[in-house]
């Protein structure tokens, strides 16, 4: 009975999010419910939130009830992402950026603001990006590394099981390092890979794809990360399982 509850609640989430033109979030959505739950995770570090979607989304959509931590550079969107966590008293924003030094930087908002970076645009980007990929103006943002920042998260929050998110335009990787020892204690993380990437210096999804495998976490599942990415695909996302969660191999 409870393979038939499951499925007829799939189908309810695929007919939602078509309505909602979010269909292509679907294997996303579906990948987070059964990764979270899997590994008990209980708390999502939300890397470059924006206006809070991937939370959201994590509520509704993924049913994710433990703690989320959002970090958002930008301070004007950063405003809005306060006023939306304010309803959740397991929701809490920081207006940073996580990389991979601890000190201030330039940060570069984009005409279109989802795609602000401390990374540059890099130059003839599709014709899609490239006048919303372009930079308005900076601003001095504060830059942390979580390697400082997650033990003193954790004796706020008491999380045990965390899970690292990153949409950061161009820059997951140095959030990664920026991590440093603290990375293996994700049971997860999920990163933005460019196919055909967008900033100049960003990683390519195949070399991002062997530094993961290189520190034990191992593919758990790809996805587009936009509709519009059509006929050829310009980003992706993977979900990455750290291999200390997995049964050992005979």
């Amino acid at each position: 009975m409870s393979r038939y509850i499951r499925e007829l609640s799939d189908r309810w989430l695929a007919l939602r999010l078509a309505v909602s033109g979010r269909a292509h979030q679907y294997p996303e959505i579906l990948a987070l419910r059964r990764f979270l739950t899997a590994f008990e995770v209980d708390c999502v570090f939300d890397v470059g939130a924006n206006r809070g979607q991937y939370a959201t989304s994590l509520r509704i959509d993924a049913r994710f009830a433990g703690t989320i931590l959002s970090f958002e550079p930008n301070p004007e969107i950063f405003a809005q992402l306060t006023r939306r966590a304010a309803r959740d008293p397991s929701w809490h924003v920081f207006n940073l950026a996580l990389s991979d030094f601890d000190g201030m930087a330039s940060f570069n908002i984009m005409a279109a603001d989802q795609f602000s970076s401390l990374e540059h645009p890099a130059t003839g980007q599709d014709a899609i990006f490239a006048e919303r990929n372009m930079v308005a103006r900076t601003v001095e943002m504060q830059c942390r590394r979580m390697d400082g920042l997650l033990p003193e998260l954790r004796g706020v929050h008491g999380f045990a099981r965390p899970f690292l998110k990153m949409d950061t335009q161009g820059h997951d990787l140095s959030v990664c390092q920026g991590a440093g020892e603290v990375l293996q204690e994700m049971c997860g993380v999920q990163t933005e890979l460019g196919v055909r990437p967008i900033y100049e210096g960003s990683i390519d999804y195949r070399a991002m794809i062997a530094w993961l495998d290189e520190r034990d976490f191992s593919p758990s599942a790809f996805f587009a990360n936009n509709k519009g990415h059509f006929p050829r695909l310009i980003e992706m996302d993977g979900i990455f399982v750290n291999r200390a969660l997995l049964p050992t191999e005979a």
